[in-house]
């Protein structure tokens, strides 16, 4: 079987960043550089928009050159941004409206900085779920009206409370799409937006097919990316629906599998098997 890999790109938390650590290790920084001496274009395909992926790389800015962010809604290339996606500020609103009646529930927005903005619920409820955001946030009466890229709802619950709120959401509020990319939390997107939407940009941009990527993922944003690209790579502790959407498997997050995997391929070698 020949491979011509142009392009790889990684989700961040549980996939390359185990939870509770702030910054990929020295070891993933490196097999990411030799990956592109190697020729390829290598970086992070996050739910997290672009203020907040640099930071997980150490500042390393060559290894975020090439990246999506929030969930493919910034889509940089080399360096550059080549396209960004914007949320519907009347949709973002119906969420905060249907939010709330519930309890311990809420929303974020970013502001044009990458900044958070809490604009429903209490940081307390955020800080169960996310304390980096949490840290940073800034309460706000009411949606901006300048153009907003990220939007989180979160939920201090489990994930069967996380995945009740979705279906809410989901039923309640179809102008938006929403996934679960950790207990807790959702992202929001346009309707039939995500991080597959991202890659076919960074196709179109590089003049390449989606035989010449991999990609690897381990939760519920990384399903349409998962099932999109035929060299699709879980960790051992994806969830068991980005497992099944995966088409190869390798080791856990906290084994550092995916920095194996990018030290085979740039050695030439196809590290991948069923």
């Amino acid at each position: 079987m020949a491979h011509d890999i142009k392009l790889v790109l990684t989700d961040i938390d549980g996939t390359i960043l185990p939870r509770g650590r702030a910054q990929v290790s020295e070891r993933m920084r490196c097999a990411m550089h030799a990956a592109m001496g190697a020729g390829m274009r290598v970086g992070p395909a996050s739910g997290r928009g672009i203020s907040y992926v640099v930071p997980a790389f150490g500042g390393d800015e060559a290894c975020v050159a090439t990246a999506l962010g929030t969930n493919g809604m910034q889509v940089h290339l080399d360096g550059r941004l080549i396209h960004e996606q914007y949320l519907d500020r009347d949709a973002m609103v119906h969420v905060t409206q249907v939010l709330r009646g519930l309890p311990r529930t809420g929303a974020i927005v970013f502001d044009q900085a990458g900044a958070p903005l809490l604009v429903e619920g209490s940081r307390e409820d955020l800080e169960a779920e996310f304390p980096l955001y949490a840290d940073a946030a800034l309460p706000v009466t009411a949606i901006p009206y300048y153009p907003v890229v990220k939007m989180n709802v979160f939920v201090n619950g489990d994930l069967a409370a996380t995945r009740q709120l979705h279906d809410l959401l989901t039923k309640e509020v179809p102008e938006l799409d929403f996934n679960i990319p950790l207990a807790g939390f959702l992202n929001l997107l346009p309707p039939g937006y995500s991080k597959a939407t991202g890659i076919d940009i960074l196709c179109e941009a590089l003049g390449i097919c989606l035989d010449q990527v991999v990609v690897f993922g381990d939760s519920g944003n990384d399903l349409e990316m998962l099932a999109h690209v035929p060299n699709s790579v879980a960790v051992a502790n994806a969830s068991a629906e980005a497992a099944a959407a995966a088409r190869w498997h390798i080791g856990s997050c906290d084994d550092e599998a995916v920095a194996d995997a990018l030290e085979a391929l740039a050695a030439g070698e196809w590290p991948f098997c069923q």
